[in-house]
């Protein structure tokens, strides 16, 4: 049997989709499945359609992601074990690729995603280049679809319950000492409600936070209450349109555009864009960019070595040793890159102080 479990916290406007597209997934494929939503404290109709929709309801009250996913994988018959959110749509091609990745010894995995709706540019660059690129190069994804066998779901004890966010990243870790994790080509349709609500600037904010200092960001809920766990779905299919909003957006999708077309810089010779040519100048500023920008490689190469030190499969072990050397690489480039600029700006300073 295969079961699917749908952590559900007032879901009433795409809990119904997200099941029809299970049930239509699950015919294809032909095997007795069984969908289990785990209602956490809905004060809508999420329960009842549910119900309607033929799935069986778990009603917990948690509001912590990791517990109610963990309550119903606990509660899950089947030997093949689905995460989906529940504002997710899957496909029947993904289901059908877990189920055979499984089959041949993968213990368990994910797929990345598309974002539905009307979304800023900048969340369109990153879901068409960077999330599968780097999903595929980590051999991580988020936690709108994963999977897993029962017994390795129980051989990890599951989601880390200790963590309001970034779980899924953590069961990833724990099945990847179970034995093999892969990351589908496959993706799945979630929503884009969090890209809707927030700002460009707030999520870089975010994500600096949980770089930077992850015990915090990942175990107090008061840090990620707005993000993952505010009950109002009023406005999850609009986007603000304040002068704010859009100037912070325009600044993200900026930085983006900077920071994926910056190393083709270093196809270009020097001497078609020199200094005092317009593009001489955009070449100078994105460099200083790039390498304070590259900083960041720094605290990646950390996680990366101490995420190798406890891999056992030789081939994950030797990918992750290339990224640990490329972002070591990177992160070093940068940092000299940093003293020069430094070191140029303050002889530049003490020049026109002395002059």
């Amino acid at each position: 049997m295969i079961s699917f479990i749908i952590p559900a916290h007032n879901e009433q406007a795409g809990l119904g989709r997200t099941l029809e597209a299970i049930h239509e997934s699950a015919r294809v494929v032909g095997q007795p499945y069984e969908i289990i939503v785990v209602d956490d404290a809905s004060t809508d109709a999420t329960a009842e359609i549910a119900r309607q929709h033929h799935a069986t309801v778990l009603p917990v009250s948690h509001r912590q992601i990791a517990a109610t996913r963990n309550s119903g994988g606990r509660a899950a018959n089947g030997e093949r074990l689905f995460f989906v959110d529940a504002d997710t749509t899957i496909n029947p091609r993904a289901v059908v690729s877990a189920l055979r990745y499984m089959d041949n010894g993968a213990v368990g995995g994910g797929a990345t995603v598309w974002f539905d709706g009307v979304l800023p540019l900048y969340v369109r660059l990153l879901g068409f280049l960077v999330a599968p690129i780097v999903g595929k190069l980590l051999g991580f994804t988020g936690g709108a679809f994963m999977f897993c066998t029962r017994e390795a779901f129980h051989a990890t004890g599951g989601f880390d319950e200790r963590l309001f966010c970034g779980e899924e990243g953590s069961l990833a870790l724990a099945l990847k000492r179970e034995g093999r994790f892969v990351v589908l080509w496959e993706r799945v349709l979630t929503s884009g409600r969090r890209f809707r609500t927030m700002s460009g600037l707030q999520i870089f904010a975010n994500c600096f936070r949980l770089l930077f200092s992850p015990s915090t960001a990942l175990t107090q809920r008061s840090s990620v209450e707005k993000i993952w766990y505010d009950s109002n779905r009023e406005r999850d299919d609009k986007m603000p349109t304040t002068l704010g909003v859009k100037v912070s957006n325009g600044i993200t999708l900026l930085i983006l555009i900077v920071l994926s077309t910056g190393p083709l810089w270093n196809f270009v010779p020097r001497s078609l864009t020199p200094f005092a040519s317009p593009l001489g100048k955009i070449r100078f500023v994105t460099g200083i960019f790039l390498c304070h920008a590259g900083l960041l490689f720094w605290p990646c190469a950390i996680a990366l070595f101490g995420s190798l030190l406890r891999r056992k499969q030789w081939l994950e072990w030797i990918k992750l040793t290339v990224l640990f050397a490329l972002c070591l690489w990177q992160a070093w480039g940068s940092t000299q890159g940093v003293i020069w600029n430094w070191t140029r700006f303050c002889h530049w300073l003490a020049n026109l102080y002395n002059g």
